[in-house]
Order: structure tokens, then C-alpha cells, then sequence
């Protein structure tokens, strides 16, 4: 099932966004990712968030801004049963187009996005961890 996020489900998604930056941005000091931590928790209460939960259990999320896609995120032990692909399509319900931004090491979730029909737009440099990314775009229905 997707649904918002609530106040009760914050600890939970925060925690899968460190485990999942950390594991999948082993290019990137995992210091980087805790030292952000505590500011990205407490936006969860103020954004657009999508959860997948499955039994009770908060399996992964999706943020929104607007049209961009500020992260889809499944915990590990949840990864590659589609969830993330239940999420892409759930947002691709509610906007008509949707951006993100892809370190470009980040090879698995950049095939993701291709396979979920999204363009590489431009190139651009993470001014915050200094890595390559992509800016990828969905162009809707």
C-alpha cells in the first residue's frame, strides 16, 4: 500500500534514507550522509513524502517537490522486489512531469530511471559532495 507519511513514520524513513545513501553512495563518506541526518528528518514533516508499506512495515519511500523527485528510497532487505518501481509509477499518476538528479556512479538507480522511461537532460556537479550527476527527465503521458 502507498500512502503520505505521518509524524509516527518519520524515525523509520529516516532511517532507511541513512542506510540506503550510505550503502548505495559508498563513493561518498558516510560521514556526509550522518552529518545530514538530523536536517533531512526534520523536513520529512514539512514535504511530499509516499510510503510503500507492506504488512505494517515501511518498506520505502518516495519524496517530492513540486516536479522533482528529491529521492526514492527502499530499504535493503526490500530492494528488488519492485518497490521502487511501485513508487515511480504511483507519482507518475499524480504529476505529468517529473526531474530528479542521479550521481552518475550511481549506475543501478540510473538504469532504473532509463527502464522507467526518463532522458538524461544534462550533466551537472553536486556542489555539496563535488560527484557528477545526471539530471534526468520524465516527460508524462
Amino acid at each position: 500500500m502507498i500512502r503520505r507519511i505521518q509524524e509516527t513514520d518519520i524515525d523509520r524513513a529516516a532511517e532507511i534514507w541513512l542506510d540506503t545513501n550510505i550503502k548505495t553512495h559508498d563513493f561518498i563518506s558516510a560521514q556526509y550522509w550522518k552529518s545530514n541526518f538530523d536536517t533531512v528528518k526534520e523536513q520529512f514533516s514539512h514535504s511530499e513524502i509516499y510510503l510503500y508499506e507492506e504488512d505494517g512495515q515501511i518498506q520505502g519511500f518516495a519524496g517530492l517537490y513540486n516536479e522533482y523527485i528529491a529521492g526514492i528510497f527502499v530499504a535493503e532487505e526490500a530492494q528488488s522486489r519492485g518497490i521502487g518501481r511501485l513508487l515511480i509509477s504511483y507519482i507518475k499518476e499524480i504529476r505529468s512531469r517529473l526531474s530528479l538528479s542521479v550521481y552518475q556512479k550511481n549506475t543501478r538507480a540510473v538504469k532504473f530511471y532509463e527502464r522507467e522511461h526518463f532522458k538524461i537532460q544534462s550533466e551537472n556537479i553536486d556542489g555539496d559532495t563535488g560527484e557528477k550527476e545526471y539530471i534526468m527527465v520524465w516527460g508524462g503521458r
